[in-house]
């Protein structure tokens, strides 16, 4: 048994972040603490509320501390090994590793860009925004409304007339000087101001724009100004959230229905209601709803990303959070848990779409584990069975030939254990061979304990696919796993898959309303749609650099100089000769050498 005492005893009151190891030296939870010695010891009790906590507490074999300066440091500290560590009784959000931005580009005439990563010096950022479809839609609105380019600076530079952009009005052509570099910047600095949530100062600017465009007679012009103040106004009318006392605000419901979690984040930036999105952590069964979102609050927020008001739902720690971040984002963020007022209407929405996604959620599992059991019950499999992979190749005539590998477990979809396979060294269309190749690949490793044994896989093929299928397993070890063919029907119709089984060889068609046949349909549909995915990547890079990667005397310095200055490979293609002789490192000699190879 675990006697804590000597450690407890020499726990300093100090601010750190512990980590709770067990048996086998791995870590099973780590938390942060104002108080190490109080908080650790909390944990000893003998009447502890919860019975995760106990479980947990039962498995402690070690305890490691990290004493830090400020209870800010703490937090990100616990942030970064709970992410690294990824503990089994934390509870835990998946990492969406930077939220998705809208980045105005430091260029002459200002790029308007969809951002996610790093941020650099010379470029405005807005955001962050709940998802890619808000910025996405955010850029086809000042698009609209603005008129500021897309494009990449190679194509951009190399314009000699405008491009269809310009032609629908989304674009003032400042490739090709139909706009001067100080109006493309006022509408540069009029998009900022929308972005920041300055709309009725945008509003004001052009209205005076339009006013001395109409006392000039060009009314035209005044026409264009007038048609960007009724958009603006719409898209105010429809977007602007006149309720809260700052432009940048959080709203965070939580919500639980069956053991399961769901945090919904309202965005609200520069007084527009960004939109929302659901999060479903792990390990929440035994969590209290104060306990989900108090680690909601450690994981989520980054200095740069935390806004200066959340509204929260439940009761938590609301000033030692509000103090934490703010020491954090060096600014007074606020943390509130009583709403009031209008902050009550928006935290009732967000409460709403918390219980509508856990609904949906657990209506669409329990569709899975029904169509799993229907599958089970029309192959005579075991109620055991639970974990599926399916298998199937694509190439375009034995082209950038690519396996998948695509896992049904736990009732779901498992995306991050999918998996693709780059294949050489074979005939180009040898479909046997490339499935050999995958297969080998694949199941060498489980054979050696080093991946996950599945209950039942899938290969999408005839009989000699799967005949190969057998071959491989018998020489790895694994022949006792059933296999199944899933060849296609006549005229590739949905419906008509003929399964073939790898033990008796027998053939059999289900009904085409079988939930069974519709899970095994969707696993080999999601199998050729990651691996025709990952073929076409494959084949378009081949196909983009091929041609100048395989010529004499162009390594990757002046392959990249010719493509950057016709703005890709079909611009060398249509290069002259005294047009490539331009670019540095591109002699005379070379410049035929690479018209030749085009002509």
């Amino acid at each position: 048994m675990f006697d804590p005492k000597p450690i407890l005893k020499n726990l300093p009151n100090l601010p750190g972040v512990y980590r709770m190891k067990n048996a086998e030296d791995v870590v099973i939870y780590v938390g942060k603490a104002k108080d190490l010695k109080k908080r650790v010891s909390s944990y000893f009790n003998k009447n502890l509320p919860s019975a995760r906590t106990r479980m947990m507490v039962s498995q402690i074999a070690s305890i490691e501390t990290t004493v830090t300066r400020t209870e800010a440091e703490a937090l990100l500290l616990e942030n970064n090994l709970i992410k690294s560590m990824m503990p089994r009784y934390n509870v835990l959000f998946r990492d969406d590793k930077s939220y998705p931005h809208i980045a105005l580009t430091g260029d002459a005439y200002p790029r308007l860009v969809f951002h996610r990563g790093a941020q650099k010096k010379g470029t405005q950022y807005f955001g962050p925004f709940p998802s890619a479809t808000a910025v996405r839609e955010s850029i086809q609105l000042l698009q609209k409304v603005f008129k500021l380019r897309t494009c990449e600076n190679s194509v951009f530079s190399n314009r000699s007339r405008p491009c269809l952009q310009y032609q629908i009005q989304r674009c003032t052509a400042p490739c090709v000087d139909y706009i001067s570099t100080d109006d493309y910047a006022h509408d540069v600095d009029h998009a900022a101001m929308f972005l920041q949530g300055k709309t009725n100062e945008v509003l004001n600017a052009l209205g005076d724009k339009m006013n001395v465009a109409a006392e000039a007679l060009e009314y035209e012009s005044a026409a264009v100004f007038r048609d960007r103040m009724q958009a603006l106004r719409q898209v105010q009318a429809k977007q602007f959230v006149s309720d809260f006392s700052v432009s940048d605000a959080d709203v965070i419901a939580c919500a639980a229905l069956q053991g399961q979690h769901c945090i919904n984040l309202v965005m609200i930036r520069g007084g527009r209601h960004l939109g929302d999105k659901s999060y479903f952590p792990k390990n929440s069964q035994d969590a209290t709803l104060s306990e989900t979102l108090e680690a909601f609050l450690t994981q989520h927020y980054k200095a740069p990303n935390t806004p200066p008001l959340i509204v929260c739902s439940v009761d938590i720690d609301a000033a030692g959070f509000a103090d934490v971040l703010s020491e954090q984002s060096e600014r007074k963020i606020r943390v509130v848990t009583k709403a009031v007022g209008d902050k009550r209407v928006w935290l009732k929405m967000a409460q709403t779409n918390a219980e509508l996604a856990l609904g949906q959620r657990a209506a669409t599992s329990a569709n899975q584990q029904a169509k799993l059991q229907a599958l089970r019950q029309a192959l005579n499999l075991s109620d055991t069975v639970e974990r599926i992979e399916c298998f199937d190749i694509s190439h375009t005539m034995g082209e950038a030939t690519v396996g998948s590998c695509v896992v049904f477990d736990k009732g779901d979809m498992q995306n991050s254990e999918y998996r693709r396979y780059n294949i050489t060294g074979i005939t180009p269309g040898d479909d046997y061979a490339a499935m050999r190749n995958v297969l080998t690949r694949r199941y060498k490793k489980v054979a050696a304990g080093e991946g996950v044994r599945p209950d039942l896989v899938f290969i999408d093929g005839g009989k000699g696919q799967l005949g190969v299928a057998i071959e491989v397993m018998q020489e790895v070890g694994l022949e006792d796993i059933l296999l199944v063919g899933i060849a296609k029907g006549e005229e590739r119709k949905p419906g008509l898959e003929t399964m073939i089984f790898s033990d008796t060889g027998e053939l059999l068609n289900l009904e085409s309303d079988n939930r069974g046949l519709h899970l095994l349909q969707q696993i080999r549909d999601e199998s050729h749609r990651f691996a025709i995915t990952g073929h076409r990547a494959k084949r378009a890079k081949a196909r983009v650099t091929s041609s100048l990667e395989d010529m004499e005397g162009i390594g990757a310095k002046r392959r990249k100089a010719l493509l950057t200055r016709f703005g890709g490979l079909d611009g060398v293609k249509n290069a002259s000769i005294d047009e490539l002789a331009q670019v540095d490192g591109i002699s005379l000699s070379l410049a035929e050498k690479v018209y030749a190879q085009f002509h």
